[in-house]
């Protein structure tokens, strides 16, 4: 029988404990002497948040298929079990073994967004392992960060060995194989970093150093060992045919947050909004072939027992075998208890068709995110989304038998103007009189128009990252604007609206933008007992101002600052394919309120050309 980590005597005291105890389906299991590299997994979240990152169990899966690998998972402990285990000096663990984290010779840490950050350190604390990477020795697992996050490193700087830039699927291999290499032959663990440096996609923080100018500015990033190459290239794979896919994934004990197989049919985005950072760091737009994605869905189904097939990219509509693949799936599993999501639509007379034949109507709602009220900001923002569009698009929902509709915006937008704001309550009235053109018989009751606003910020590697951000009461007074605004529509009471919470988009913005002097206030906001500032609950910000103020920080000289053409930024030295001239040409763009067409209607010359595949050279063969 498996020694678990915890004693029954916690196990019984915590919430969920089954977050814990690992023994999941599908989940592997080696024996450690037989293998050379253990290496720990993370998702720096609860376990129903990671089990449901797709990203986590490719990796997972492409480790496990090395007979010298065994990869384990780990993620954060709830507020209840970190308490204990700081209160005990027990040792975080990884699922699968129970063994501790601070055994194994990597700890991987997915970086998906700014507000885990202290649960980074978490990981680290309860690990036992020392928060900064100089601090390590030969004892410790190397730490390394991936994820969209990782495209600005520097806040994490200090508290990681390596940052992986791009998709795991490349170069991890040649990694590994390196460290094996450096164990065999008694290497030091700064000679193991010498050695990773040199290989592409790697950023080891050690080895570069930062220089400010008298105003705070960046004034030059450079490297300071002959290992380190002055600029770190992305990684992508471009045939998406030919990488691992995880055809038996783990299935979780309780209910995740995306409790279902998911096919991921492409990567990339051919819209190019200005806000959208996913859009710009992983062009070029690549798919994986329909037969393809066919075998997937069946393997997975049979492997899993889950009951529902997710199509995942980010924009799915602009996947080229959508209808042939959705046709299959309704062809092949209707009637057999089997539900197919596709989210990340955009709502045209497919689309809808395809969702009434696989959703319950009743119970679902449909998205649309316009993202901005205006016209005139939807053309700023480049969404390349009209008002004919969206309420064409409503009305064919409304008379497919849909009456709830989920839309979502952005506030503080450049050149937002009160005038842009309150067009988003009429935006939404006017999606709510589209239903009530229907014949009385025809509806279902009163409709749900539920519009929610997020709080805009600005983001590396997009066209906006010259943008400056509000301060969070002026966010507040936007939120109110619109608040009023749809108080003063017709159909007010079919209406509601949420917003986002200001103090946490501040934040955001800090480390989206953040150099290495904000990892000082990350540190200080951890010691206070800042942790899970993603949730509601449990975000605390009297204990942020105060670790602001204890370390001289100040937030609004990486939010509300305006930024020159010529500002070094702390991400510059990473390249993505897409050139800071295209950024810039598209900021210029948007100040005019041009549109530039997507990617299949016209090249743009962004630069992601370089990388030989894609959208960028779909029928030049």
């Amino acid at each position: 029988m498996r020694k678990l980590a915890l004693p029954d005597e916690i196990l019984l005291k915590i919430e969920k404990p089954a977050r814990y105890i690992g023994g999941e389906v599908n989940s592997v299991t080696k024996d450690p002497a037989q293998v050379d590299i253990r290496f720990a997994m993370c998702f720096p979240d609860v376990y129903e948040i990671g089990m449901s990152h797709l990203g986590l169990q490719i990796l997972y899966d492409m480790f496990n298929r090395r007979e010298d690998v065994w990869c384990e998972r780990v993620y954060s402990p709830w507020v209840d079990l970190h308490k204990i285990m700081r209160e005990r000096k027990i040792p975080l663990f990884a699922l699968e073994s129970q063994d501790p984290v601070r055994d194994f010779d990597f700890l991987g840490i997915t970086i998906q967004y700014e507000m885990c950050y202290t649960n980074i350190l978490q990981i680290l604390d309860l690990s036992q392992i020392p928060l900064h990477s100089t601090s390590r020795t030969d004892e410790d697992p190397i730490v390394i960060g991936g994820g969209p996050c990782a495209y600005n490193p520097e806040p994490l700087a200090e508290f990681f060995d390596l940052f992986y830039i791009g998709e795991g699927e490349i170069v991890y291999d040649e990694l590994l194989d390196a460290y094996n290499q450096y164990r065999q032959e008694g290497k030091t663990r700064v000679e193991f970093l010498e050695r990773a440096a040199e290989i592409p996609g790697i950023y080891v923080p050690r080895f570069y150093e930062p220089s400010y100018h008298e105003d705070g500015t960046l004034s030059s990033f450079d490297p300071v060992s002959p290992h380190a190459p002055a600029a770190v290239k992305k990684q992508i794979a471009m045939n998406m045919d030919d990488i691992v896919y995880p055809m038996s994934p783990v299935v979780p004990f309780i209910k995740a947050t995306q409790d279902r197989v998911v096919l991921e049919i492409q990567r990339g985005c051919i819209r190019g909004c200005r806000f959208c950072q996913a859009g710009m760091i992983y062009r070029p737009t690549r798919e994986r072939s329909v037969d393809i994605l066919k075998q997937y869905a069946k393997t997975m189904l049979d492997h899993t027992g889950h009951e529902e097939i997710c199509l995942s990219s980010l924009s799915s509509s602009d996947y080229s075998g959508l209808q042939e693949l959705v046709t299959f799936l309704i062809e092949e599993y209707q009637g057999k208890g089997i539900n197919i999501s596709l989210p990340s639509l955009r709502i045209d007379a497919f689309s809808l068709d395809a969702m009434q034949k696989v959703q319950d109507i009743r119970k679902s709602s449909l998205t649309f995110a316009p993202e901005a009220g205006s016209q005139r900001m939807r053309d700023v923002i480049n969404k390349g989304l009209t008002e004919e569009d969206i309420l064409d698009g409503a009305g064919q929902a409304f008379a497919g038998g849909w009456s709830k509709v989920k839309l979502y915006f952005m506030l503080g937008l450049p050149t937002e103007t009160d005038e842009d704001m309150r067009e988003i309550a009429v935006l939404a009235d006017k999606v709510a009189r589209k239903y009530y053109e229907l014949p009385k018989e025809q509806r279902h009751g009163k409709c749900q128009i539920t519009a929610s606003t997020s709080f805009f910020v600005p983001k590396p590697f997009t066209p906006f990252q010259w943008a400056s951000m509000c301060p969070a009461e002026e966010y507040v007074r936007r939120a109110s604007v619109v608040k009023h605004a749809f108080a003063d529509q017709l159909n007010r009471k079919s209406l509601k609206y949420n917003w986002h919470d200001a103090e946490v988009t501040v934040l955001e913005g800090v480390f989206a933008r953040g150099d290495r002097r904000v990892g000082k206030v990350l540190e200080e906001a951890y010691r206070l007992g800042c942790l899970f500032d993603s949730w509601t609950e449990t975000f605390h910000n009297e204990l942020w101002v105060r670790a602001f103020e204890n370390t001289g920080v100040d937030p609004a000289f990486y939010t509300i600052r305006s930024r020159s053409e010529e500002e070094l930024f702390p991400w510059d030295f990473i390249e993505t394919g897409v050139s800071r001239q295209f950024l810039r040409r598209e900021w210029e763009r948007a100040m005019e309120g041009t549109v530039t067409p997507n990617c299949r209607q016209q090249c743009s010359g962004c630069g992601a050309a370089e990388f030989g595949g894609g959208v960028c050279y779909e029928g030049k063969n």
